[in-house]
């Protein structure tokens, strides 16, 4: 899992740097007629991690509107009731919890997502709990999952000045 983030970090920022070259070179109208790549479709199988990740890059480079840095901070986390998943999920809370503690820079996005929207709400919050006030303003975190966890994301995350951003997995 740890490997995982900055491989994950490496292709969307890949990605964000290949998008930008020969822009110059297209015409107006051959920019047009272009069509948006297909949308990613919500993983149907909550136990396969790669079609999640994908979805996740997916969802997060949609919703990258405002933000200056092009390498933005993502945690996928797992769903199921299994010790793996208990293990993993323990061992993202950590690793989130220090990137609160440390801080993030303004203009950077945290984005949380995957298939058991509770548990990813509830790691968030957790993880916020000790977040000083303000101490996120101008920093974006993105939370994909369930409406209902999104208000309770937003709220918790209030007092932080987070510009909170909610997309629903669907």
């Amino acid at each position: 899992m740890r490997k995982f983030l900055p491989t994950l970090v490496l292709a969307c920022a890949a990605t964000f740097a290949l998008s930008a070259c020969d822009q110059g070179e297209k015409k107006p109208e051959a920019a047009a007629t272009e069509q948006k790549p297909a949308k990613v479709p919500l993983p149907a199988n909550p136990a396969d991690k790669t079609a999640w990740k994908q979805y996740l890059v997916a969802v997060v480079t949609d919703n990258m509107q405002g933000v200056k840095s092009n390498r933005p901070y993502m945690y996928f986390v797992p769903g199921g009731d299994d010790d793996a998943a208990k293990a993993d999920r323990a061992n993202q809370l950590d690793n989130v919890k220090t990137t609160v503690s440390r801080g993030v820079l303004p203009g950077n996005m945290m984005a949380f997502g995957g298939p058991d929207s509770a548990a990813t709400s509830q790691l968030i919050v957790e993880a916020f709990k000790d977040a000083q006030p303000g101490s996120f303003k101008d920093v974006v975190v993105l939370f994909i999952g369930a409406p209902a966890d999104g208000e309770t994301v937003k709220q918790a995350l209030a007092a932080s000045a987070a510009d909170v951003r909610f997309v629903e997995a669907k």
